[in-house]
């Protein structure tokens, strides 16, 4: 593992708020629109929205570019996605991470190295899933050993039992996330409800913190993070159980859609919402 690559130490604050940028439909996906421009702009605008209402990380995501390449994007995805991921770590002073739908881990290192940005996100780490692009298999011998050939510090952000898939076989959630931390090297732990937007079991979110911490044999434990259906009224809940941190992408967009850009009046309340719940502790 790189030196430097804990993902504990990418964030200023004890409990991050990482906020969602969900690209639109990038050039050759079914639904560009043909403006390439617009979709940088608003890339950069949802960024510096969840930056002034004061999140402490960003991760950036071809939310549009559905239905999704399984495995491996083109080429023209990474390029696409490099140069807006080095606009926003130009742009704003927080961690940026990386995430390429569906599961193409070597795309988002490659991108993450290249724009100076922090972490990725790997919906499939280690196991196997089945998903609407049919099955996927985690690739986690891969992706560590081309972060040490990148020499890239840049940390991992893995999922167990990854939302819009079913893990195949007999892999409990907490034997899901021990082995993803402790056999596929993961910096730190996802755990999300089934789908976009949708709210994450408190249940699961404590097997998960239990399981991360029985894996640990330091005090600098995986952190785990909740990847879906986190708002103002359920942040505080999320940290109860355990979670360390939150991933927050529909609740900071207008009305509450995935595809709508961020609002800043939404980013300030679940920000206060979080900041509230920790200094109650």
């Amino acid at each position: 593992m790189t030196a430097g690559s804990a993902l504990g130490d990418r964030f200023d604050v004890e409990r991050p708020i990482v906020g969602m940028v969900h690209l639109p439909p990038l050039p050759g996906a079914p639904d560009f629109d043909g403006d390439r421009e617009a979709v940088r702009t608003r890339a950069l605008e949802d960024a510096r929205r969840l930056e002034a209402g004061g999140v402490d990380g960003i991760v950036l995501e071809n939310f549009g570019d559905a239905p999704f390449y399984p495995d491996d994007v083109p080429t023209h995805v990474v390029a696409e996605m490099t140069a807006i991921a080095t606009a926003l770590t130009d742009a704003v002073d927080l961690p940026v991470g990386v995430n390429v739908l569906r599961n193409d881990a070597a795309a988002a290192l490659s991108i993450a190295a290249a724009a100076d940005a922090e972490f990725v996100r790997v919906n499939v780490h280690v196991g196997t899933a089945a998903t609407d692009q049919g099955i996927l298999e985690g690739r986690a011998h891969e992706t560590l050993r081309l972060r040490d050939r990148l020499e890239a510090d840049v940390s991992i952000l893995a999922d167990v039992h990854v939302k819009h898939a079913a893990p195949i076989g007999a892999r409990d959630i907490e034997r899901a996330a021990r082995e993803t931390v402790g056999r596929g090297g993961a910096d730190g732990l996802i755990v999300s409800g089934p789908g976009t937007g949708v709210e994450t079991a408190l249940a699961d979110i404590e097997r998960v913190a239990d399981a991360a911490a029985d894996e640990s044999t330091n005090a600098d434990r995986a952190p785990v993070f909740v990847g879906s259906g986190v708002t103002s009224d359920t942040v505080s809940d999320c940290f109860a159980a355990g979670a360390d941190g939150v991933i927050v992408g529909t609740a900071l967009k207008t009305d509450g859609v995935t595809t709508n850009p961020v609002s800043k009046e939404r980013v300030d309340e679940l920000v206060t919402a979080a900041r509230a719940a920790g200094s109650s502790d």
